[in-house]
């Protein structure tokens, strides 16, 4: 994160877990943070190991969230996108 700043760039891709720490070193970064996944995922994490709620992501200083499987897998993938923005 700090070489990220001193590199001039505006923001990172962090994982949840690592995005509160990040805020603290940069607190006008801008956050990417992939491995988000809904509270009631029913297959689970996939392949993510680091995953975290979207609200959680959220207060922890997450700028975007990347939420892929959990809407463009869903069966209804607009109504699995708002049900997600309903958590917000």
């Amino acid at each position: 994160t700090l070489l990220a700043r001193q590199a001039g760039l505006d923001g990172v891709v962090c994982s949840a877990h690592e995005v509160k720490a990040a805020k603290k070193l940069w607190p006008h970064g801008f956050f990417v943070v992939p491995g988000i996944r809904p509270a009631a995922t029913a297959n689970g994490h996939g392949d993510q190991k680091r995953v975290m709620t979207p609200r959680q992501a959220l207060d922890q200083g997450a700028s975007i969230l990347v939420i892929g499987r959990p809407i463009t897998s869903a069966e209804d993938p607009d109504q699995a996108a708002r049900a997600i923005e309903a958590t917000l």
